[in-house]
């Protein structure tokens, strides 16, 4: 008898909620250095191009490792659903294992090519320079975020998003005290760092969060991550989601990538303007993405029970949350039009390129809700093949083709963006009516 997963306001905020505060506190770990990195009064527009590229290349690390964390909610959510838990109890710690032992290894290959990897993204001189010392400090954090995201991402496949939201408070406040102190230093007791302190600063609260989660993961759940062998044969199926996950993200990071080295070539204004315009875009991303969230846990919960009304009903709900989310963050942009660019730089060059493509950003926050809450919605559900697909097809059929005709008819920085909107247009529609013809027929025969 499974026990009844009830799809209810209640219970989708009780998931949505903390997720949603623990989305916003990862990207405001990169958009505090932004904003402080953006006022330095030495060199300031070459720090913050240095900490726009570097940004993107790391989170491009991330996520494409990071995507275990899903693989690992969605099959634990399911096994909960089903009442199996117990049969995949060996599994997190030979998935963390195998995901840390990667990330170190990536570590130390992208040191050694380092100044290679930034030259790509045309980074040159002084900026190529402050890329390489940033990045010698920050990479340090991708093996400790990836062991703090595996363990949200078993948290989330509890169905807990408490826990998570706790850890990523206290990881992006730490963040905002040591930025202020290590870059702009502390009078009579530290020196002004500049670039390297809020590299320093990232690194030590990724730490701090890495430690804390271990902790209560420990104190909280009856999950052992001693590593047992052999593997427990969910490995298979959880390294070909991953597998299917990676080269989605891969496809996700090359549009990302291109739209960095796009706006680099444009000039330092330009790549200015888009590390701000990319780093508001990612932090109403994460917004939206608590729903998501709350979709991912319930999904695989109600799929492993067999629930498929639950679902559909689920999926209603959610898709409905996250809209009125994206229409008020639409209004909060408008509103804010001007002090949102000023909090970020005083360059008037670069807020002048910042505001000529905000806009788009803001009226392009609807067709982002639709795609986050139904990539959520089929994560939860282990979906992780057709979610590669689609992710190609919007990547290589929609953004680039977009990017270059705009680019080739004189479009410059406008390109860049309408390029995103149609990209995110291509994924939320095919998941949006992908999740109909699939589950609308089996909701006669549950």
């Amino acid at each position: 008898m499974h026990n009844k997963t009830i799809v209810s306001f209640k219970t989708i905020n009780k998931l949505a909620i903390p997720a949603t505060i623990a989305g916003i506190a990862e990207p405001l770990l990169s958009i505090t250095d932004t904003a402080i990195v953006g006022n330095i009064p030495v060199n300031g527009v070459a720090s913050l191009a240095a900490a726009g590229i570097v940004g993107s290349f790391l989170s491009m690390l991330v996520w494409v490792l990071g995507q275990t964390r899903s693989a690992i909610s969605a099959l634990i959510s399911q096994y909960l659903g089903a009442n199996k838990l117990n049969k995949i109890a060996d599994m997190p710690a030979q998935a963390i294992f195998l995901n840390i032992s990667l990330s170190i290894l990536l570590v130390l290959i992208s040191l050694y090519f380092a100044e290679d990897i930034f030259g790509l993204f045309e980074a040159s001189g002084l900026i190529l320079e402050y890329c390489v010392s940033y990045f010698s400090i920050r990479v340090w954090g991708l093996p400790l975020t990836l062991f703090t995201f595996a363990l949200f991402g078993i948290f989330r496949g509890l169905q807990n998003t408490f826990y998570p939201m706790v850890i990523a408070i206290t990881g992006a406040a730490l963040n905002v005290v040591l930025d202020f102190a290590l870059v702009y230093g502390v009078e009579g007791l530290m020196p002004a760092l500049y670039l390297e302190g809020a590299a320093y600063a990232s690194l030590i609260s990724q730490a701090v969060m890495a430690i804390a989660v271990l902790i209560v993961f420990r104190l909280k759940t009856n999950i052992s991550l001693k590593l047992r062998f052999p593997f427990n044969r969910e490995i298979k199926n959880l390294i070909g989601m991953s597998l299917n996950l990676f080269i989605r993200t891969l496809a996700l990071n090359a549009a990302l990538i291109v739209a960095v080295r796009e706006a680099t070539l444009l000039g330092n204004n330009y790549i200015g303007a888009h590390t701000i315009a990319i780093n508001l875009w990612m932090f109403s991303a994460f917004f939206i993405d608590g729903y998501a969230a709350a979709g991912n846990s319930m999904a695989g919960k109600l799929l492993g029970a067999k629930d498929y009304k639950g679902l559909w009903k689920l999926a209603k709900k959610v898709f409905l949350y996250g809209w009125i989310i994206s229409i008020a963050l639409m209004c909060l942009g408008f509103i804010f039009y001007k002090p949102l660019g000023r909090l970020f730089s005083n360059d008037q060059p670069v807020l002048t390129a910042f505001y000529s493509i905000f806009f788009i950003v803001i009226l392009g926050l609807p067709m982002n809700a639709i795609a986050f809450i139904y990539d959520g919605i089929f994560k939860g559900m282990g979906q992780m093949k057709y979610l590669r697909n689609v992710l190609l097809a919007a990547t290589f059929l929609g953004f680039f083709p977009t990017l270059y005709i705009g680019k080739f008819l004189g479009g410059g920085f406008y390109a860049i963006w309408i390029a995103f909107v149609v990209w995110m247009a291509i994924r939320g529609g095919a998941l949006f009516f992908q999740f109909r013809k699939k589950f609308k027929p089996l909701l006669q025969n549950p």
